[in-house]
């Protein structure tokens, strides 16, 4: 049996009992939760009613979130590309009715996933879609729990699954922190699928960037402006980001070049203004 851990959503390995562990939880970035270690399976969520809601966000761009909320509360996208659909980042939850769903618009060709807090599932997502090829960044390799054959790494600064999608390794939050630029939008202005390596803010107004969001672990001026430099390489109007309705629909380049300026003036503050 496969043991999907309740707080993060990762799936382990086969085995008679449940891991003695989460190693991802444990890790200073994620937490075990407030009753301890906790685990299900797929077919029990199955059992407790558990659904997948897809839904269009624009043009060729669905989202897909599991009801009620479970683990993280994190949502997938379907990219829809002529040379087949990008699946970006998973969800642990998945059925039979989001498979024929899927399906119905054209299925999975690639998956790949920002870092991972959202590893998740992803062997029976391959599975379920041909064993579609997942790509994940080389550096984050240790946090695997569940091996599987379809795991494509690779280690450079980008990589293209696709014509049109591109995988850019930010850091980070992790130090293989990915975001995926898809330049195939209907208005042609291109959009950024950013994981929470780039967390859209409650105001949807702006962007922050942390080590560890749960437990409020800053990242550093050094790192920021790294992450400054990448973007400016790129264009792009919208953000999608890792949580239900967390985007930015207009103007998100300069939100968050401005985002990342703000940080970094808070940074640098050593005075106390009370």
């Amino acid at each position: 049996m496969k043991f999907i851990c309740t707080q993060c959503g990762t799936q382990f390995p086969d085995s008679a009992s449940v891991p003695n562990r989460c190693p991802i939880c444990d890790d200073e970035r994620q937490y075990v939760g407030v009753h301890g270690q906790q685990w299900t399976t797929m077919d029990e969520l199955g059992r407790k009613g558990f659904k997948n809601q897809i839904r269009f966000e624009e043009q060729d761009l669905m989202s897909i979130i599991t009801r009620p909320q479970f683990a993280i509360g994190q949502q997938c996208y379907l990219v829809k590309t002529q040379e087949g659909n990008l699946l970006w980042d998973c969800i642990p939850f998945l059925d039979d009715e989001t498979i024929r769903n899927i399906r119905s618009h054209g299925g999975v060709k690639a998956i790949a996933i920002s870092h991972p807090h959202y590893y998740s599932t992803m062997n029976e997502w391959s599975i379920a879609f041909n064993n579609a090829p997942i790509y994940l960044h080389s550096s984050d390799r240790q946090w695997i729990m569940d091996p599987g054959d379809s795991i494509r790494f690779w280690s450079e600064s980008t990589v293209t699954p696709m014509n049109g999608v591109t995988l850019i390794r930010l850091g980070g939050h992790f130090s293989g922190s990915t975001i995926a630029r898809w330049n195939g939008t209907a208005d042609g202005k291109g959009v950024i699928l950013s994981g929470d390596t780039i967390q859209v803010g409650m105001d949807r107004k702006s962007v922050s960037f942390m080590y560890s969001y749960p437990n409020y672990i800053p990242l550093s001026r050094q790192i920021l402006e790294r992450i400054s430099k990448t973007l400016q390489g790129y264009e792009y109007d919208r953000i999608y980001g890792a949580l239900e309705d967390r985007n930015i629909t207009s103007n998100a380049k300069a939100t968050v070049a401005g985002s990342i300026s703000r940080y970094i003036t808070h940074l640098e503050q050593n005075s106390d203004t009370d």
